[in-house]
């Protein structure tokens, strides 16, 4: 709603706040004056008249807007782990993220296809490796028929040789569903003692593994890392 004349005073509200009492002043300034203030007055009055007509609700949204303070990024969580599957085995590295997350209660974690979209392979993979304490090989049939997961596992292995913190970080996995026989697995990855989801000894092989104190000494080298590089960066 508008803000109207007063009918005791011929200028506007603004003008009678800003009216000088002195009888000297000039009659040509006095209506310079008038004529600014009228001019903010009725500026004024549009602004809070479109204010008023405005909805209740974008009234209250656009104050939020106004009123909202910079939101502060989202601290990234450094994983427990993370398994490298083939595409074909989505469904089975989800049963065993469950597995490991509600029956042992090693969380969080995540599977290489619920990585973010629209990013490059090479990033997603460097992320989800760096990003975790343990990299868990899924070894099934379709494992070595992916050129890709190959890759994958080539340089996870790689990259726990050349990091100190990240040695015996990497985990092949037979799972119950369509594992990959010894005999063809990897060689470089039969040097390594796998999980089997088959065998009686699975939970204590896990509770072995998956160890509180080597994911907060990997947890603390992640975040002294990522601190040292935005330090870099803001320099």
């Amino acid at each position: 709603m508008g803000i109207g004349k007063s009918k005791t005073d011929p200028c506007p509200l603004s003008l009678s706040w800003g009216k000088s009492h002195s009888v000297d002043t000039s009659q040509r300034h006095h209506k310079s004056d008038s004529k600014k203030s009228e001019e903010i007055s009725l500026r004024d009055a549009a602004a809070q008249s479109n204010t008023a007509e405005m909805p209740t609700g974008d009234q209250e949204e656009a104050k939020g807007v106004e009123e909202m303070p910079e939101e502060e990024a989202e601290e990234e969580v450094f994983l427990k782990f993370v398994i490298l599957h083939a595409e074909e085995d989505t469904d089975e590295a989800l049963r065993v993220q469950n597995l490991l997350e509600n029956d042992f209660g090693i969380k969080p974690g995540i599977i290489f296809a619920e990585m973010p979209c629209g990013r490059q392979h090479l990033q997603n993979l460097d992320d989800a490796v760096n990003g975790s304490a343990w990299t868990i090989l899924l070894l099934t049939e379709n494992f070595l028929r992916d050129t890709w997961c190959k890759f994958q596992f080539y340089t996870s292995l790689m990259n726990s040789v050349n990091r100190q913190h990240k040695y015996n970080s990497v985990i092949p996995m037979r799972p119950l569903r369509n594992p990959l026989p010894r005999e063809r697995t990897p060689f470089a990855l039969r040097t390594i003692n796998a999980l089997e989801e088959e065998s009686r000894g699975f939970p204590t092989q896990v509770e072995r593994i998956f160890q509180d104190s080597v994911y907060r000494i990997q947890q603390a080298i992640w975040k002294e890392t990522r601190h040292t590089v935005q330090r870099q960066f803001i320099a």
